[in-house]
């Protein structure tokens, strides 16, 4: 009970909780004309479209305006060169609807937001705070709540420093907590540190309960499949159209998944599969916002394959593979999964003209169904050399225990009776282990490859 209570002290509101009320939002970019920050895969306008998506993700945001600013350097104090920054204030200050202001960047600081918020005189988000909100609306299970609440620390810690130096600037320096020998910064900081550690708790018990399911599934050699890419990709419609499960719902919109969550399969020789649907990933995704998913993105460590699924008709598709790439990179998987990552274009059926640009990726389209035979024959030969299955036909006497054997220990896929002398010839997909226990129990039994 006392754990119980403790979780939901954990779980309980957000102090950087944006709210459900409405907001009118001005998107406003710094386009980056040269340099090492402008990157060489997009542009400006596309930026902003994809800023532009994350609103309208949130419920009773509305986008008023959209602005592109030029900037040398989008990492100095207010963003934009001072006549540019001018500019901006004046045109956002003739805005009398607008509520906010979301600056394309990943992160300002807390001393940044406070002063561009006494300028424009309405509130400043950037893509670190949109992106957690879209999470904590789109947050179901517990993980995934603890997660987000790990990922504020950062930004309830940067808070806390500008929140202490105006009070110091207001009252001429620091004081003493009620007598304590803390002062009020000192306090604050051991409570985060302690709210942090308690979450990082929390959060490895419930890694070794998913471990421990997963040592489970090991036990009853199911291969498993993580499906992995750009947010809204296509990556739940891929797995409902894998599956055939009619309770998968997916949403046409950025990270509507959060959580990892398993679906059931068969591949074309009856081999049962298990389908991971993982967290979507997005361009200057803050590297606190992955760390603190890192317990949630783990899981694919122990796949026996990655899918990586693409939106080939998206303008930045090239830049969302480097994207997924590289995020992929630092979670330091095993290089044979890396190397054997199968690459999925989807959304065919939007495109006019189909041009293969990249060797041995497969075009497909999850909605209408194309491509997706071609798909799961690639995912079988991948299956079958990744766990290390054979395929064998095996000859069984049917008055023996052979045949029950195989249809509890491998999987069937053909079965044809020799009447004449009460055999039959068994087609049978076969982990290595479950082989090894078969030639031991039937050492006489006749196999061919």
């Amino acid at each position: 009970e006392e754990e119980e209570a403790e979780l939901e002290e954990l779980l309980g509101p957000s102090p950087l909780a944006l709210g459900l009320g409405a907001q009118r939002v001005a998107v406003v970019h710094p386009a980056v004309k040269w340099g090492p920050k402008k990157s060489p895969f997009t542009t400006a306008e596309l930026q902003v479209a994809e800023a532009v998506a994350l609103v309208d993700t949130l419920q009773n945001w509305t986008v008023l305006d959209k602005i592109i600013i030029p900037t040398k350097n989008p990492d100095k104090k207010f963003v934009f060169g001072k006549g540019n920054f001018q500019v901006l204030t004046e045109k956002i200050k003739k805005s009398p609807h607008l509520t906010a202001v979301f600056l394309n960047v990943e992160r300002v600081s807390s001393l940044t937001k406070r002063e561009l918020e006494e300028a424009w005189g309405v509130k400043v988000f950037d893509r670190y705070t949109v992106v957690l909100h879209i999470f904590r609306c789109n947050a179901r299970t517990r993980e995934a709540k603890l997660q987000i609440a790990l990922a504020e620390i950062p930004l309830l810690r940067s808070n806390l420093k500008n929140e202490v130096s105006q009070l110091d600037q207001q009252r001429g320096g620091s004081r003493y907590v009620m007598g304590s020998g803390e002062t009020f910064l000192e306090t604050q900081t051991r409570i985060l540190k302690e709210k942090e550690l308690k979450i990082r708790r929390a959060l490895e018990k419930l890694r070794r309960k998913r471990s421990l399911l997963r040592s489970q599934r090991r036990k009853r050699e199911f291969p498993v499949i993580s499906v992995m890419g750009y947010t809204n990709c296509g990556k739940t419609t891929l797995i409902k159209a894998l599956t055939g499960e009619a309770g998968l719902q997916p949403r046409d919109q950025l990270f509507a998944t959060l959580d990892i969550t398993a679906h059931g399969g068969y591949l074309p020789s009856r081999v049962a599969v298990i389908y991971v649907d993982t967290i979507g990933f997005l361009t200057d995704l803050p590297h606190n916002l992955v760390e603190s998913f890192s317990a949630t993105l783990e899981e694919v460590a122990y796949s026996d394959l990655i899918v990586h699924v693409r939106d080939i008709t998206h303008p930045e598709t090239i830049l969302q593979k480097a994207t997924v790439l590289s995020v992929l990179k630092n979670l330091h998987l095993p290089s044979h999964l890396l190397d054997s990552m199968v690459e999925v274009h989807n959304k065919v059926d939007l495109l006019e003209r189909y041009d293969p640009t990249e060797e041995n990726a497969l075009a497909i389209s999850a909605l209408h169904g194309h491509g997706l035979e071609e798909l799961k024959e690639e995912l079988e030969k991948k299956i079958l050399t990744a766990t290390g299955k054979k395929i064998l036909t095996v000859n069984v006497n049917l008055e023996g225990p052979q045949l029950s054997w195989l249809y509890k220990e491998a999987t069937v896929q053909e079965v044809e009776v020799v009447p004449e002398d009460g055999t039959a010839l068994v087609k049978v997909i076969i982990s290595n282990s479950a082989f090894g226990r078969y030639r031991n129990l039937f050492p006489n039994s006749k196999i061919s490859v």
